[in-house]
C-alpha cells in the first residue's frame, strides 16, 4: 500500500476511496538514471516494480555501489558509537540540500575512521600505561611502608642481640643462634615479590600459596583504600598490596604462576631505599607526563567527534538516500545495449504531469542528450491501495493500516475513524478534568510543531508527537463525555444546575437515595451530581455506561455493514447485496438492534422490564406471555417476528452465496480444452497449445512453445 503526505490539516473528501492508479513505464538512459530515481523519490509518488526478481541480490547491476552504501553505513554506525562514548549528541538541526558529493563522502568517513581508530589505539596503550604506573606507585607506597617497619624492627632486635652479646653469655642462649650470629655465611638469601591481587581472591591466594610452597614463604598483605583501575579491563577493582619472601628459584616459579592464574599484577621494587626514593620520584613524573598526554589526546577526540556531530545527520542521510537509490536501480531492467534502464511502477492518475517534470528536470540537470520516456500501461493486474493523506488524517489512517489495509477502491475505514476511534476512547476515559491537562498538553505539541519536528525525541515523545492530532481528537471528546458523566478528576460538580433532588429530613444525610425526593426539575445536560457518592451509584452508572456501550457497539456494526453495501455497489457486484449485506442487517437488527430499541423504550417511559429476561425468554419461551417485562403493546408479535428473521437470514447469508460463485467459475470456463498440437514444419520445431471452441472441431492456436 502507498500513501501520500500534504502540509494540510483538514481532511479531504477524496480520502473516503483510495486514488485511482495506473502502471506507467518509464524508459531512463543510463547517464540520468541516478538523478531520476533521487527526482522520483523525493516526489514519492510512484512505487516501483521488481523487474529482476529472479536474480539474487548479489547478481544485480548495482550490487558493488549498494555494498559500498552498507560499509559507509557501518563506519556512521562507528562514529554514531565513539560520540555515544564521549557523551556527545549530534546537532537537532534541519536536513539542507548538502554539497558533499558521494564519493567525497566515502573518502571523507575513511579517513575519519582510520584517524579515531588510530586515536583510541594510541589513547588505549597510553591508558593501560597510566593504570600501570598508577598501581605501581601504590605498590610502591604500600610496600615502603612495610619495609620501613620491617628495617625499624629489625634495628631494634639486632641492638637487642649486640647489647646481650657485649655481657656474658647464658646457659639459656640458644646455640643455632649463637653459631648465626658469629658466622654472617651461613645466612639466607631470601628473594621478593611485590604486586597488588583483586580483593576478593586474596585468601584463596595466600591459601594456594602456602600450600604450593608447603609454608616456606612469608607473605603480607595490606588492602588499598580506594579502587584502583585495572590495566587489562579497564574497571574499578579493590586490590590488596602484597609482598611475598621466598628462598629458591623453585619456589620464584611457583609463585609466578600462582600470580598469573589469579591475576595478580607484580611490580619490582628495590630493597634499597635510596633506589626506592628514585623509583617513587620516577614513576610520579611519568604519571604527571602521562595524564597530561592521555587529556591532550582525549581533547583532539573530543573536537574531531564535535565536528562530525555537526554534519553527522546530514552524512546519514546522504548515505541512507544512496542506498535506497541504487536498491531501487537494482529494481529496473537493464536494457540489453546497457545504454538505458527499464522501469516500471503504479503511479495515482493525478500525479502524470508531477512525474514527468520529476523526469524533465533529471534530464537537464544530469545534462543528458536524450530524455526519459513516460508511458501509460495497460494492465489487469490489481493495484496497491494509495490514501493521498496530511498531517492530521495520516495518524487515524496509520491506525487502520494496522489492522489491515483496504482493496483498491473500497470505502476507506479511516474516514469514520477519524470520529469513532477519539470518541470510543473518551467514552471509557470521560474526566473533562483530565481531558483538559490533555489538551493543553497536546496544544503544546502542536503550536510548536515546526520546532519540534526538527528535533530528536526520546522513543515515547516521538510517539505522542506523531499521533498529537488524534491525542487532541480524545481529549475534546473526554471534556464532552466528562461533562456527561459530570467527573472533573471524579469530582461532580453542579455546572448546569442545582440537583432535582434534595433530602426530605436530616436522617438521609448517609447518602442513601431512599432519603431523597425530587424538589425541582430534571437536570439539564448530563448525570445528576447527587448520584455520585450514593449508595446506588455504581449499579446506576454500571448500567448507563453498559447500555450506551451496546448502542453505540450496534451503531459501528451497522456502519461496517453499509460501507459493505457501498463498496459493491461501487463495484456492481449485485452478489453481495442480496447475499451478504441484506441478511447481515436482518440478523444483526433483529437481536441486537432490537435490544437497543428496547433500551431506548426503557429509558424513556421508565419501566422496570427486566431486558436479560426479556431476550433470553425471547430464544428459549418465544410464545410465552412477556407480563411485567411487556415495554409496548404487541411485543410478543414483534419478537415472534424478528426471531424468524434471525432464523431465516442465517442460511441466507451463509449457502447461496458459495453456489452461485461456483456457477459463475463454471460458466467462465465451460466449454473450454486444451490439447498440444505439433507443426508440421520440419524447420520449425515448436508446438502450439490451441483451444477448442464449444463446438471442438476448430482448433485455433493461442500460445507458442518453443
Amino acid at each position: 500500500m502507498a500513501r501520500g503526505g500534504g502540509g494540510g490539516c483538514c481532511p479531504s473528501m477524496d480520502l473516503m476511496r483510495s486514488e485511482a492508479m495506473q502502471l506507467v513505464q518509464v524508459i531512463i538512459p543510463a547517464e540520468s538514471a541516478h538523478l531520476t530515481v533521487s527526482y522520483l523519490g523525493d516526489l514519492g509518488l510512484i512505487q516501483f516494480k521488481d523487474l529482476n526478481a529472479e536474480k539474487s541480490p548479489f547478481q544485480r547491476t548495482y550490487a558493488a555501489q549498494i555494498k559500498r552504501c552498507s560499509e559507509m553505513a557501518r563506519k556512521l554506525r562507528f562514529l554514531k558509537e565513539q560520540m555515544s562514548k564521549a557523551e556527545i549528541s549530534t546537532s537537532p538541526t534541519q536536513l539542507n540540500e548538502t554539497h558533499l558529493e558521494f564519493d567525497d563522502l566515502e573518502i571523507k568517513l575513511g579517513e575519519l575512521e582510520a584517524e579515531l581508530t588510530e586515536v583510541n589505539a594510541n589513547n588505549e596503550k597510553l591508558q593501560r600505561t597510566y593504570n600501570e604506573l598508577l598501581e605501581y606507585n601504590t605498590v610502591l607506597q604500600k610496600a615502603g611502608e612495610f619495609f620501613y617497619l620491617a628495617q625499624r624492627s629489625a634495628a631494634a632486635q639486632q641492638r637487642e642481640i649486640e647489647a646481650n652479646q657485649s655481657g656474658q653469655t647464658s646457659l639459656e642462649s640458644p646455640l643455632l643462634e649463637q653459631e648465626m650470629s658469629m658466622d654472617p655465611s651461613k645466612q639466607v638469601k631470601l628473594g621478593s615479590l611485590s604486586g597488588l591481587v583483586p580483593k576478593e581472591k586474596a585468601m584463596a591466594f595466600e591459601r594456594i600459596l602456602f600450600r604450593a610452597t608447603r609454608g616456606n614463604i612469608f607473605l603480607r598483605q595490606e588492602p588499598i583504600d580506594e579502587p584502583v583501575t585495572d590495566p587489562v579491563s579497564g574497571e574499578k577493582v579493590a586490590k590488596n598490596a602484597f609482598v611475598i619472601f621466598y628462598s629458591g628459584e623453585r619456589a620464584k616459579a611457583k609463585i609466578l604462576k600462582i600470580c598469573d592464574a589469579f591475576n595478580a599484577n607484580r611490580y619490582p621494587f628495590p630493597e634499597d631505599v635510596t633506589k626506592q626514593l628514585h623509583a617513587v620520584q620516577e614513576v610520579s613524573g611519568r604519571i604527571s607526563e602521562l595524564k597530561a598526554t592521555i587529556d591532550m589526546g582525549l581533547a583532539h577526540r573530543d573536537s574531531t567527534l564535535k565536528s562530525i556531530a555537526s554534519d553527522f545527520e546530514q552524512w546519514n542521510h546522504l548515505a541512507k538516500r544512496e542506498k535506497a537509490i541504487y536498491h531501487t536501480l537494482n529494481m529496473l531492467s537493464v536494457d540489453v545495449t546497457k545504454k538505458c534502464l527499464v522501469a516500471e511502477g503504479w503511479s495515482p492518475v493525478f500525479a502524470s504531469v508531477q512525474i514527468q517534470d520529476a523526469l524533465q528536470r533529471a534530464t537537464l540537470d544530469s545534462k543528458s542528450q536524450v530524455g526519459s520516456i513516460f508511458q501509460v500501461l495497460n494492465t489487469k493486474e490489481s493495484p496497491p491501495t494509495y490514501f493521498q493523506t496530511n498531517k492530521f488524517t495520516s495518524a487515524f489512517q496509520e491506525i487502520v493500516d494496522a489492522y489491515g489495509v483496504a482493496k483498491y477502491q473500497e470505502a476507506n475505514p479511516g474516514v469514520f475513524t477519524i470520529v469513532t476511534f477519539p470518541f470510543l476512547f473518551a467514552v471509557m476515559f470521560g474526566d473533562w478534568g483530565h481531558g483538559i491537562c490533555l489538551l493543553l498538553a497536546t496544544l503544546y505539541l502542536i503550536i510548536r510543531e515546526k520546532k519540534l519536528a526538527s528535533q530528536k525525541l526520546g522513543d515515547i515523545m516521538e510517539m505522542m508527537f506523531g499521533g498529537r492530532y488524534v491525542i487532541i481528537m480524545m481529549a475534546v471528546f473526554s471534556i464532552y463525555t466528562g461533562l456527561i458523566y459530570n467527573e472533573f478528576f471524579s469530582v461532580p460538580f453542579e455546572l448546569f444546575g442545582k440537583s432535582a433532588y434534595a433530602c426530605r429530613d436530616p436522617s438521609c444525610r448517609d447518602a442513601t437515595t431512599e432519603g431523597l425526593v425530587k424538589v425541582r426539575g430534571t437536570y439539564p445536560f448530563g448525570v445528576d451530581p447527587v448520584w455520585h457518592g450514593s449508595r446506588s451509584e455504581l449499579p446506576f452508572l454500571n448500567s448507563l455506561k453498559m447500555k450506551m456501550s451496546i448502542l453505540l457497539g450496534v451503531a459501528q456494526m451497522n456502519l461496517g455493514i453499509l460501507m459493505s453495501y457501498f463498496n459493491a455497489k461501487f463495484f456492481r457486484n449485485s452478489l453481495n447485496v442480496w447475499y451478504q449485506f441484506i441478511p447481515q442487517l436482518i440478523f444483526l437488527n433483529s437481536l441486537f438492534g432490537y435490544l437497543s430499541l428496547l433500551i431506548i423504550i426503557k429509558w424513556c417511559t421508565g419501566s422496570k422490564a427486566d431486558l436479560y429476561h426479556v431476550m433470553i425468554y425471547m430464544f428459549l419461551s418465544p410464545t410465552d406471555e412477556l407480563g411485567e417485562n411487556q415495554l409496548f403493546s404487541g411485543q410478543k408479535t414483534v419478537q415472534l417476528v424478528l426471531l424468524l428473521l434471525a432464523l431465516v437470514s442465517v442460511p441466507w447469508m451463509l449457502i447461496p452465496k458459495p453456489i452461485l460463485l461456483k456457477k459463475q467459475h463454471e460458466q467462465r470456463h465451460q466449454g473450454h480444452q486444451y490439447t498440444m498440437l505439433q507443426d508440421t514444419d520440419e524447420s520449425n520445431n515448436h508446438f502450439f497449445i490451441c483451444c477448442l471452441g464449444k463446438d471442438h472441431k476448430h482448433p485455433v492456436p493461442c500460445l507458442s512453445v518453443g
